[in-house]
Protein backbone atom coordinates (compact mmCIF):
# COMPACT_ATOMS: atom_id res chain seq x y z
CA UNK A 1 0.00 0.00 0.00
CA UNK A 2 1.97 2.68 1.32
CA UNK A 3 -0.68 5.48 0.47
CA UNK A 4 0.24 8.75 2.32
CA UNK A 5 -1.90 10.07 4.87
CA UNK A 6 -1.39 13.55 6.40
CA UNK A 7 -3.14 13.87 10.18
CA UNK A 8 -4.15 17.01 10.44
CA UNK A 9 -3.53 18.44 14.07
CA UNK A 10 -5.49 20.86 15.97
CA UNK A 11 -5.23 20.85 19.46
CA UNK A 12 -5.52 22.94 22.67
CA UNK A 13 -4.48 20.91 25.67
CA UNK A 14 -2.86 18.20 23.86
CA UNK A 15 -5.27 15.25 23.50
CA UNK A 16 -6.47 15.30 19.63
CA UNK A 17 -2.42 15.42 19.50
CA UNK A 18 -2.59 12.22 21.37
CA UNK A 19 -5.48 10.49 19.70
CA UNK A 20 -3.87 11.64 16.29
CA UNK A 21 -0.17 9.87 17.12
CA UNK A 22 -2.07 6.72 17.87
CA UNK A 23 -4.06 6.83 14.76
CA UNK A 24 -1.27 7.44 13.00
CA UNK A 25 0.51 4.44 14.59
CA UNK A 26 -2.45 2.39 13.48
CA UNK A 27 -2.60 3.54 9.79
CA UNK A 28 1.20 2.77 9.78
CA UNK A 29 0.95 -0.47 11.15
CA UNK A 30 -1.85 -0.91 8.36
CA UNK A 31 0.51 0.09 5.76
CA UNK A 32 -0.23 3.64 4.86
CA UNK A 33 2.60 6.03 5.10
CA UNK A 34 1.39 8.02 8.13
CA UNK A 35 2.68 11.11 9.28
CA UNK A 36 0.76 13.75 11.98
CA UNK A 37 1.33 17.60 11.11
CA UNK A 38 0.08 20.14 13.59
CA UNK A 39 -2.09 22.40 11.94
CA UNK A 40 0.38 25.24 12.60
CA UNK A 41 2.60 23.55 10.09
CA UNK A 42 0.51 23.17 7.68
CA UNK A 43 0.47 24.87 4.23
CA UNK A 44 -0.76 25.26 0.98
CA UNK A 45 1.49 24.06 -0.42
CA UNK A 46 0.44 20.64 1.47
CA UNK A 47 -3.02 20.94 0.46
CA UNK A 48 -1.98 21.23 -3.16
CA UNK A 49 -0.08 17.93 -3.09
CA UNK A 50 -3.43 15.91 -3.11
CA UNK A 51 -2.80 13.50 -0.27
CA UNK A 52 -5.30 11.99 2.00
CA UNK A 53 -6.44 13.51 5.17
CA UNK A 54 -8.10 12.84 8.69
CA UNK A 55 -8.30 15.99 10.75
CA UNK A 56 -8.26 15.47 14.56
CA UNK A 57 -9.77 18.29 15.87
CA UNK A 58 -10.53 19.32 19.49
CA UNK A 59 -13.22 22.44 20.29
CA UNK A 60 -12.37 25.70 21.72
CA UNK A 61 -14.36 27.83 23.60
CA UNK A 62 -17.39 29.18 22.33
CA UNK A 63 -17.12 25.77 19.48
CA UNK A 64 -14.10 27.47 17.97
CA UNK A 65 -11.34 25.69 15.78
CA UNK A 66 -8.05 25.28 18.48
CA UNK A 67 -5.70 28.28 18.45
CA UNK A 68 -3.17 26.24 16.86
CA UNK A 69 -5.71 25.41 13.95
CA UNK A 70 -6.98 28.78 13.45
CA UNK A 71 -4.32 30.13 10.43
CA UNK A 72 -4.87 27.18 8.66
CA UNK A 73 -8.84 27.32 8.54
CA UNK A 74 -8.41 30.71 7.98
CA UNK A 75 -6.37 29.75 4.59
CA UNK A 76 -8.92 27.41 3.58
CA UNK A 77 -11.92 29.83 4.19
CA UNK A 78 -9.85 32.83 2.47
CA UNK A 79 -7.99 30.97 -0.47
CA UNK A 80 -10.53 28.07 -1.04
CA UNK A 81 -8.56 25.75 -2.59
CA UNK A 82 -9.78 23.49 -4.97
CA UNK A 83 -10.05 19.93 -2.92
CA UNK A 84 -11.82 17.95 -5.25
CA UNK A 85 -9.08 15.31 -5.47
CA UNK A 86 -8.55 14.66 -1.62
CA UNK A 87 -9.98 12.30 0.30
CA UNK A 88 -10.56 12.90 3.90
CA UNK A 89 -11.77 12.00 7.43
CA UNK A 90 -12.89 14.01 10.46
CA UNK A 91 -12.07 13.03 14.19
CA UNK A 92 -14.10 15.78 16.57
CA UNK A 93 -13.52 16.08 20.39
CA UNK A 94 -16.29 18.22 22.31
CA UNK A 95 -17.87 17.78 25.45
CA UNK A 96 -21.83 17.36 25.80
CA UNK A 97 -21.50 20.00 28.95
CA UNK A 98 -21.74 22.63 25.87
CA UNK A 99 -24.44 21.23 23.62
CA UNK A 100 -24.86 23.96 21.38
CA UNK A 101 -21.26 24.05 20.32
CA UNK A 102 -20.23 20.26 20.62
CA UNK A 103 -17.31 19.42 18.48
CA UNK A 104 -17.22 22.79 16.78
CA UNK A 105 -13.68 22.57 15.87
CA UNK A 106 -14.16 19.32 13.84
CA UNK A 107 -17.61 20.34 12.43
CA UNK A 108 -16.00 23.66 11.15
CA UNK A 109 -12.71 21.61 9.13
CA UNK A 110 -15.73 18.97 8.16
CA UNK A 111 -18.11 21.44 6.41
CA UNK A 112 -15.04 23.50 4.52
CA UNK A 113 -13.35 20.25 3.51
CA UNK A 114 -16.83 19.65 1.90
CA UNK A 115 -17.44 22.79 0.45
CA UNK A 116 -14.07 23.06 -0.98
CA UNK A 117 -15.21 19.45 -2.95
CA UNK A 118 -12.81 16.89 -0.77
CA UNK A 119 -14.66 13.55 -0.32
CA UNK A 120 -15.57 12.27 3.40
CA UNK A 121 -14.98 8.51 3.40
CA UNK A 122 -17.08 7.75 6.42
CA UNK A 123 -19.22 10.01 8.98
CA UNK A 124 -17.66 12.17 10.74
CA UNK A 125 -16.05 10.69 14.61
CA UNK A 126 -17.65 12.93 17.24
CA UNK A 127 -16.24 12.43 20.56
CA UNK A 128 -17.84 13.27 23.69
CA UNK A 129 -14.71 13.81 27.03
CA UNK A 130 -18.01 13.00 28.95
CA UNK A 131 -18.81 9.82 27.57
CA UNK A 132 -16.30 7.32 29.83
CA UNK A 133 -14.79 5.90 26.53
CA UNK A 134 -11.48 7.24 25.88
CA UNK A 135 -11.12 9.19 23.10
CA UNK A 136 -8.08 7.42 21.69
CA UNK A 137 -9.88 3.91 21.96
CA UNK A 138 -13.04 5.41 19.53
CA UNK A 139 -10.36 7.13 17.45
CA UNK A 140 -9.01 3.50 17.06
CA UNK A 141 -12.62 1.77 16.15
CA UNK A 142 -13.24 4.53 13.82
CA UNK A 143 -9.97 4.90 11.78
CA UNK A 144 -10.58 0.67 10.98
CA UNK A 145 -13.89 2.11 9.04
CA UNK A 146 -12.13 4.92 7.62
CA UNK A 147 -9.10 2.67 6.28
CA UNK A 148 -12.08 0.12 4.43
CA UNK A 149 -13.40 2.60 3.00
CA UNK A 150 -10.25 4.15 1.63
CA UNK A 151 -8.87 1.26 0.45
CA UNK A 152 -12.22 0.75 -1.84
CA UNK A 153 -11.54 4.17 -2.86
CA UNK A 154 -7.90 3.01 -4.12
CA UNK A 155 -9.07 -0.11 -5.91
CA UNK A 156 -11.81 2.06 -7.89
Amino acid sequence: MSHPVVVLVASMSGVAEMVADQVADKLNETGYKARVVRMEKATQKMLDARDTYVVCSSTYGTGEVPDNGKEFYGLLTRERPDLSSVRYGVIALGSMDYPQTFCGGGKAFDATFAELGAKRLVDRMEHDAKSGVYPEEAALDWIDGWVEALSKEMAC
